[in-house]
């Protein structure tokens, strides 16, 4: 589904000295998203959109995003970052809204795994 192996190597480096890792690594990333995703929604009200700006904030996103294996995630930041590189705004539009469904299904995903 969601994860790719990266979030089964995080539940591998968890053991009795650090049990709460996989969830530290999980805030870390909602920290950081939330961020980001208010970052790029504001550079996406700024007309003429600066993709230079937007494409950095997106290269931010998937790198957290890589740390804990949301791989569908990863997927639209990629999809983001080509528009941004073909200068696309529709598309960057387009691709944050998917993104941020994606995000929204993710969280659920893993706020269930952690009950």
């Amino acid at each position: 589904g969601y994860l790719d192996d990266q979030f089964v190597q995080l539940e591998e480096l968890q053991d009795h000295a650090n049990p709460n890792f996989v969830e530290e690594v999980v805030a870390l990333f909602y920290k950081d998203s939330s961020r980001l995703l208010l970052n790029i929604d504001q550079a996406l009200e700024k007309k003429p959109l600066e993709f230079t700006k937007l494409d950095g904030y997106m290269h931010q996103f998937k790198g957290s995003s890589s740390s804990i294996g949301a791989k569908k995630v990863k997927a639209e930041c990629t999809l983001f970052r080509d528009y941004c590189r073909a200068g696309n705004a529709e598309g960057c539009m387009r691709t944050f809204q998917q993104l941020k469904k994606e995000y929204a299904t993710l969280r659920k995903k893993l706020e269930a795994y952690f009950q």
